[in-house]
Order: C-alpha cells, then sequence, then structure tokens
C-alpha cells in the first residue's frame, strides 16, 4: 500500500553526476547516494521519481535494482524522469537496448535537440515545447546511446548525432540530455571528457543559462503537476 507521506525521490548513481540544478527546482525532494552505497527506499515511499546519470553501463549488474525500481514505477504509474544513464535504464529495463561506446562516438557539449510532433502533448515536455519551442540547446555528455526504444515508448526528440534524445514510456519521461547541469558541473564534465578550458565551458553555459534554466524549471514543474496514479487510487 502506497503511502500518503509519499515524496520526490532523486537517486543519485555517481557522485561525478549531482543532482546539481535540481535542488532548487525539487527542493523538498530527498537525494538518495545509491552510488555511495544508500538503499534506494520502497517505491510506495516515492511520490515522483528521478534517476541521474553516471560513468557506469546500462547493462552494469550493480544496477538492476535502479533498473528494477524503474520498472516498478512505471508499473505503478510513478511520475519518472531518467536522466542520462537513468534514461538508458529505464529504455532497457521497459524492453529497449543500449548500445555502449556507440559508433557515433562521445556527445559532449551544449548541442541542439529538436522535439517531434508529439512532445507538444507530452504531460512533461510539452510544457517545455510550450515555453521554448520545438528547438533548443541541452547539456549532453555521454558515450553510451539508446538504440531501440521500448516497444509501447513514443519517441520524443533527437539531435543530429543521436536520434532518440527522448522518449516516454507510461509514467516516465526519458531524456539522454543532463537538464539538471549547472555551469560548475558542466565544466567539469567537459574538462575530464575533452580537456576543455573550464572557464571557457562556464561561459558557454552562461551564454545559454536561460534557455537552460526555462528547460529545467519546465521539466520538473511539469514532472510535479503530473499525477502519481498509484496515489490517487
Amino acid at each position: 500500500m502506497f503511502e500518503s507521506t509519499a515524496i520526490p525521490t532523486i537517486v543519485q548513481l555517481d557522485a561525478s553526476a549531482p543532482a546539481a540544478l535540481l535542488t532548487q527546482t525539487l527542493p523538498d525532494a530527498r537525494i538518495i547516494r545509491f552510488g555511495e552505497g544508500e538503499f534506494l527506499p520502497p517505491l510506495t515511499s516515492i511520490s515522483h521519481l528521478v534517476v541521474l546519470g553516471g560513468e557506469s553501463s546500462a547493462y552494469d549488474k550493480a544496477l538492476a535494482p535502479v533498473a528494477q525500481l524503474l520498472t516498478q514505477a512505471v508499473d505503478a504509474g510513478v511520475p519518472t524522469l531518467g536522466i542520462c544513464l537513468g534514461a538508458q535504464l529505464l529504455a532497457v529495463a521497459t524492453g529497449g537496448a543500449v548500445e555502449v561506446d556507440a559508433p557515433s562516438g562521445p556527445e559532449n557539449g551544449i548541442v541542439e535537440i529538436r522535439l517531434r510532433p508529439d512532445a507538444a502533448q507530452d504531460p512533461v515536455l510539452g510544457r517545455v515545447a510550450e515555453r521554448l519551442g520545438r528547438d533548443l540547446p541541452v547539456v549532453t555528455m555521454h558515450a553510451d546511446a539508446i538504440t531501440d526504444l521500448p516497444p509501447k515508448a513514443t519517441w520524443l526528440a533527437s539531435s543530429t548525432q543521436y536520434p532518440f534524445q527522448a522518449f516516454r514510456i507510461g509514467s516516465a519521461l526519458g531524456v539522454q540530455f543532463h537538464p539538471e547541469a549547472d555551469a560548475g558541473t558542466y565544466a567539469g564534465w567537459l574538462e575530464r571528457k575533452t580537456g576543455a578550458d573550464p572557464s571557457a565551458a562556464r561561459a558557454e553555459w552562461a551564454a545559454h543559462a536561460d534557455s537552460l534554466t526555462a528547460l529545467l524549471e519546465s521539466l520538473t514543474a511539469g514532472l510535479l503537476a503530473t499525477e502519481p496514479l498509484h496515489l490517487a487510487n
């Protein structure tokens, strides 16, 4: 039985991929540092779920409990957002596929994605489309990539390099990009992955700050506005 006191929950898979800006847009969420040994809470205590990114593969057996939680969330109608590795775990857990070290190579930096027509009707991305339009800059940092969407998924966004930038499966939205990344997180990632000057990376993020922050605000507002079906019953 689900608890009436269930709360938003962020699962951090890796210390290098923190909640960052989500601590501002989801201030009441608890953060579970799974990658540092903290136990996942029962689904019954979760009203809304966010699973962050990380360095591991979506096929890493150590992440099986997180994949199981994502499957349970979809089955129970828990509003869910999977980010980067979180989206890849969601895809694999619900019947899709991910390619490790995808042949198109790493997608690192601030790139433009295009929302597909179905995004306008999505309960979360619809808010993004209304506020920012179909073409928007996003922070991305990945080498593995979703190559097959789950059979019942709706394809919602693409980039020039990788087609599956966003998808919906039931109550869950998966995004390959990183809406939560702040300037410091982005600069650290880009320096480590490409050797880029962190000052230049911070300046690049700042140049897109209005769009990047509006994207996260719209995503989290849409997530929180989605009624948790498991608590409505």
